[in-house]
């Protein structure tokens, strides 16, 4: 068993392991038992009652967080050149197709969202086995294979995420970093649970919210109180 650093142990002092905490109190306790000297990101871990192997229990989304995750994303615009003016004036990073698509298949893959247009969906779909473990694949649902570009590259430059359930039906996202004030995190925290909350499946039998577990890069978690939060 891995020895625990004197930083970690004096982190585990300051909070009940078994004890849960509105998400406020969460708040507060990540930002005082982080001890990393960059701005370590925040995130929540949200256990569902569903059963992802069913596609009608599939819960995944998008939500735009009302102060942004504090990360500036790297955006890749799959586009056919008549929108490529488009996405660069919206602010895209890398503008293209078959070049990017080529490298891609290379194995580059340094970008943190992707967004095409339906019509050249055929030749993006040949990705998803690079792109699909790493949850960048574009998907009409996330608002990412649109015909409107530029408003989807802006969305994703002002804080958009995508989250989606993984196999053992937990929601990972980052909601902003640890230098942010608590009301900025509560809001960006809520914003996101409350998306999650409206996506329930009718499918979906008995505890919806089953657990949250608010923590920053290298920190504990820290359980958050499901009623808390609406849940």
């Amino acid at each position: 068993m891995a020895k625990l650093s004197k930083k970690h142990k004096e982190a585990l002092s300051k909070f009940e392991k078994n004890k849960e905490y509105s998400l406020e109190e969460a708040i507060d306790l990540v930002k005082s038992i982080t001890y990393t000297k960059f701005d370590a990101s925040v995130d929540l871990s949200v256990r569902l009652g569903v059963d992802p192997r069913k596609a009608n229990q599939m819960v995944r989304g998008s939500v735009t967080l009302p102060h942004g995750t504090g990360k500036e994303l790297k955006v890749l615009v799959l586009c056919t050149q008549d929108k490529e003016e488009e996405a660069k004036a919206a602010g895209a990073d890398f503008v293209g197709l078959d070049e990017y698509i080529q490298k891609i298949k290379g194995g580059w893959t340094d970008v943190d969202v992707v967004i095409t247009m339906p019509s050249v969906m055929p030749k993006v779909g040949a990705l998803g086995r690079i792109l699909g473990p790493r949850g960048l694949m574009p998907n009409p649902k996330t608002g990412t294979v649109t015909m409107e570009v530029g408003a989807a590259v802006k969305a994703a430059k002002a804080g958009k995420i995508d989250f989606k359930v993984d196999k053992f039906g937990i929601i990972h996202s980052a909601v902003g970093k640890v230098s942010f004030d608590k009301k900025q995190l509560t809001e960006n925290a809520s914003e996101l649970l409350n998306t999650i909350i409206k996506l329930r499946p009718s499918s979906a039998k008995g505890n919806y919210v089953k657990s949250i577990y608010l923590s920053s890069t290298m920190s504990p978690g820290i359980a958050v109180d499901t009623k808390s939060v609406g849940a």
